[in-house]
């Protein structure tokens, strides 16, 4: 019998921005498949066959792509949050535990064991075993925790637990000498449908926030269960930046690099046009379908090209992220960037916008065909402006 699942996929996306923008965080791409798939995947693997997803922000986005989950084998309902306001879809996210209190009222789906993931996270992680462990305990609620160096415990939520596992108390990013464990909240939980009597309804509730206090305070079973797994969390820009490095250098078990390898730690889509000896690369490199790289461009990986991009003559693409449809303009320098639409990213999340900046002459959409020379204020501007995020050519 299948088992149920619900992924966790209403949230704005606020420490991703400008990405999240236009792209819901589960539909951020990893080597062009979004991260939500790779969960699907994982779902599947372990058994999970019936999930339940909020969506809110951009809830089109995720729905349209996934659908009712036949193509990935798995069968998909959605519950939207939020209300049309003078004809458009306004978002109105009731936090994780509000979300699946919605679900329940509306039809008891949660009936036995079930499984919560965040949708913008890549793991590995043996579901089936860690769903053993929580029935042997007699939990109501279990959490996956990973243990991680000491130095990062500042960057999660860290939960503190008795000799018996069970959770006495958590605290969200303390310093490093505050820190009572390095035991951390990887966002995947177990629970009972018992534990729907601990959630109102029709209001906002958090599941980490709101109701694993509320656990602990009334001392119900409530347990971590400590595994030792693959989990890459893209809640932030800089993660994100980590999770496409890592895959590059291929240390995710469950992320392929996909294309053709045209020369030792270069992938290539379909079509890719370019003439390789006249092109200065160093893998590890993946580029998408249909992009061009002129004469003169050098590409130094880890470094991923999206799909329909144009890297223009002179072009030097360092450690960097370039979303589809870019067109890097000749001479442009960019080190530790993520190139996104109108956006040019740095690795720790500052951004500015191109065409606010009259910058995008230097980077903008590979479809325009508009693109005139830029006057010399602009150029003063862009040297102004542009130094610090990139390099502008002379």
């Amino acid at each position: 019998m299948p088992m149920k699942a619900m992924i966790l996929a209403a949230g704005k996306g606020t420490r991703v921005q400008p990405i999240t923008h236009i792209i819901p965080k589960p539909m951020i791409p990893i080597l062009q498949k979004p991260v939500m798939e790779f969960l699907l995947e994982l779902l599947k693997e372990h058994g999970f066959k019936e999930i339940m997803v909020n969506v809110s922000h951009l809830a089109e986005e995720i729905e349209n792509y996934f659908r009712d989950g036949q193509r990935f084998g798995v069968e998909i309902a959605y519950s939207f949050e939020g209300r049309i306001e003078d004809g458009e879809l306004i978002g109105d996210a009731l936090g994780s535990a509000g979300g699946l209190k919605k679900i329940q009222d509306f039809q008891k789906f949660f009936d036995e064991t079930f499984i919560v993931l965040c949708g913008d996270a890549l793991v590995d992680v043996d579901l089936t075993e860690a769903v053993k462990r929580h029935k042997e305990r007699g939990a109501i609620a279990s959490l996956i925790t990973k243990k991680v160096p000491k130095d990062q415990v500042s960057s999660y939520g860290v939960v503190v637990t008795d000799s018996k596992d069970r959770v006495k108390a958590f605290q969200e990013k303390p310093s490093i000498e505050e820190a009572l464990s390095d035991s951390i909240n990887t966002g995947i939980y177990l629970f009972e449908p018992e534990i729907f009597e601990h959630i109102p309804s029709g209001k906002k509730f958090d599941i980490g926030a709101d109701l694993f206090p509320k656990l602990v305070e009334k001392k119900l079973p409530f347990y971590a269960l400590q595994m030792d797994f693959e989990w890459v969390d893209i809640g932030k820009v800089p993660d994100y930046w980590r999770a496409i490095r890592n895959v590059l250098k291929g240390k995710v078990r469950q992320v392929e690099i996909p294309g053709k390898e045209i020369k030792p730690g270069v992938f290539t889509g379909l079509n890719v046009a370019a003439n390789w000896a006249n092109v200065e690369i160093k893998g590890p490199v993946y580029i998408g379908g249909m992009t061009r790289i002129e004469d003169g461009a050098t590409i130094i990986g880890p470094t991923m090209i999206g799909p329909s991009c144009c890297i223009s003559e002179g072009a030097i693409i360092d450690n960097s992220i370039i979303f589809d449809y870019s067109k890097i303009g000749k001479g442009v320098k960019l080190v530790d960037k993520l190139v996104f639409g109108r956006y040019c990213v740095g690795k720790n999340g500052d951004h500015f916008d191109l065409q606010d900046a009259s910058l995008d002459w230097l980077i903008t959409d590979s479809r325009r065909m508009d693109l005139l020379e830029p006057s010399p204020q602009q150029k003063a501007m862009a040297e102004l402006l542009g130094t610090d995020l990139i390099n502008i050519p002379e």
